[in-house]
């Protein structure tokens, strides 16, 4: 898919932080980027402002969303094209890392 397909797909609008933006102000953002394995299909790519991709780098989806709760409330209502084998990966990260803040929290039980 070329740029302007995308954001057109995604209708001008940064599917982590939700705002519309003109085309000068947005990036193609791989969802699974490609230095980790990550292609250029319409299933791995998603409209992001560049504020938003710059934050995001290199770093896995959920590495991103679990720092930036908004973001993953954003991502999970506007990022409509993304692979659903992207979307189990979240989850299960989602959840393992859930499991994980649970086991190491330090704070007294009452």
């Amino acid at each position: 898919m070329k740029r302007e397909e995308i954001f057109e797909r995604d209708e001008w609008r940064c599917v982590y932080c939700g705002e519309q933006f003109a085309a000068s102000a947005l990036t193609v953002d791989h969802v699974q980027p490609q230095v980790r394995g990550g292609d250029n299909s319409g299933g791995n790519v998603v409209t992001a402002c560049a504020t938003c991709n710059f934050r995001k780098g290199h770093r896995r989806l959920v590495d991103f969303l679990l720092d930036e709760p908004a973001a993953l409330a954003n991502f999970r209502q506007l990022a409509r094209h993304v692979w659903p084998r992207h979307i189990r990966t979240l989850d299960e990260a989602l959840r393992a890392g859930a499991r994980r803040a649970d086991s190491h929290d330090d704070s007294p039980r009452r």
